[in-house]
């Protein structure tokens, strides 16, 4: 019974689609299921979800706007999600950073491969929120794609450094805002993180070019977390 349902059937699979097709001219149907394309379109509708709530987040009540801007941010995810895994980190050539001469590791060869997608993308996502949105507003779906690491993290800056500064504090807090933007357009929060590395980097050479002693601003607050933490058992 297989081997007749097969000859009158005639099924064949290609790639990650099954190809159903009649094997006699007096069958015209011909049904095609793609598990790609199905992932595909669950894909998009995550993404599609994900773009709602962060819309939704700003409460805007105008349902033109957003409409819009869902759509916007959809298609930066998509572009993002697209252009990460067609290009893996396979395609760039293993060897060493420049600036240290340490291996590049598959992370660090990750984010070349996705930092070289078009710049379009990026400015049409930042022109598409900018159009709707205030400043402040661009700045809450920004967080959303960066889970409020701009936030966070100036948090911790301050918490290591006690007496900062407003200059100072600027500064970092700049910092960090141009981590968040150029974050947005990287998949993962592994290659988010690293990004955000960069620009604590910088923060941290400021604070020592600023007077500072970085290690041991951070040493002093291991050292007060560890009794803190001591005296409350």
């Amino acid at each position: 019974m297989t081997n007749i349902r097969a000859k009158v059937l005639g099924v064949a699979m290609l790639g990650a689609a099954w190809l159903v097709f009649p094997a006699y001219g007096g069958i015209h149907e011909t049904v095609r299921v793609a598990k790609g394309e199905r992932i595909g379109f669950k894909a998009d509708d995550e993404q599609e979800q994900k773009a709602a709530e962060w819309v939704a987040a700003l409460n805007l009540n105008d349902a033109a706007k957003e409409g819009r801007l869902k759509q916007v941010i959809a298609t930066h995810l998509n572009a993002i999600r697209d252009w990460h895994n067609e290009h893996p980190f396979s395609t760039v050539p293993a060897g060493i950073n420049p600036a240290t001469g340490n291996k590049l590791s598959d992370l660090d060869r990750q984010i070349i491969a996705d930092s070289a997608i078009p710049s379009s993308v990026h400015t049409d996502l930042m022109n598409g929120l900018r159009k709707d949105l205030s400043e402040e507003q661009v700045e809450v779906i920004l967080d959303k794609y960066t889970i409020g690491k701009v936030a966070f993290t100036l948090k911790g800056y301050q918490a290591i450094v006690p007496d900062l500064k407003p200059e100072e504090e600027a500064v970092i807090l700049k910092n960090l805002k141009q981590a968040r933007e150029q974050a947005v357009d990287y998949k993962s929060m592994k290659q988010i993180s690293a990004i955000f590395e960069i620009y604590k980097t910088k923060c941290e050479q400021y604070l020592n070019s600023n007077g500072r002693n970085w290690k041991q601003l951070f040493k002093d607050y291991v050292t007060a977390q560890k009794a803190k933490k001591a005296a409350a058992k």
